[in-house]
């Protein structure tokens, strides 16, 4: 059942990940992002139509996150042997070539029916993003039907505009005067 995390600390993780692609052996956890923003999004599957068009198009524009302060993760009921074969498959060939963020492994389902974007029936995650603060506290979330992706440039204007520490009016953007 979907549930509000905005205000509430985010809830805790611990999966395998993509962190170090070529031994899957370096976990991802909350606890790693302590003092940093956090992007956390979750997608249904790898190997699929639009999810790889999120995945690549938040790769893309990494830096600019990192600018912000921001790491990003990237979280499907996939395992983490499944998220690096998708890595290693070329963008010409529907993979995702290099990634610059990890991808973390929920099969256990435990992340995703906590962040409260568990389909119970399909078993996979919906498309779930989370903005989470430096303190560790959810700050904006948005679930989506799997049929719509993400746009990365309405979720770096909602991150800047978070850290503004002001009140942002409709389509507010960065330099622009707050409330």
């Amino acid at each position: 059942m979907p549930q509000r995390l905005v205000g509430l600390p985010a809830p805790d993780f611990e999966m395998n990940s993509t962190k170090n692609l070529e031994t899957l052996e370096e976990k991802v956890k909350l606890s790693d992002y302590e003092g940093e923003w956090l992007v956390l999004f979750f997608y249904p599957k790898d190997f699929t139509f639009v999810c790889p068009t999120e995945i690549t198009a938040l790769s893309d524009r990494y830096e600019e996150f990192r600018d912000e302060g921001c790491e990003i993760v990237g979280v499907s009921t996939d395992t983490e042997f499944v998220h690096r074969a998708w890595i290693n498959t070329s963008r010409d060939d529907n993979g995702l070539g290099e990634v610059k963020y990890p991808l973390g492994a929920d099969p256990t389902h435990r992340v995703s029916r906590a962040y409260g974007v568990l389909n119970e029936e399909e078993g996979v995650a919906q498309r779930g993003l989370f903005i989470i603060d430096p303190d560790g506290i959810v700050r904006y979330q948005v679930v989506t039907d799997d049929n719509v992706g993400r746009s990365v440039d309405e979720t770096l204007r909602v991150l800047k505009a978070l850290q503004s520490g002001g009140l942002c009016p409709s389509d507010w953007k960065p330099g622009e005067k707050t409330l």
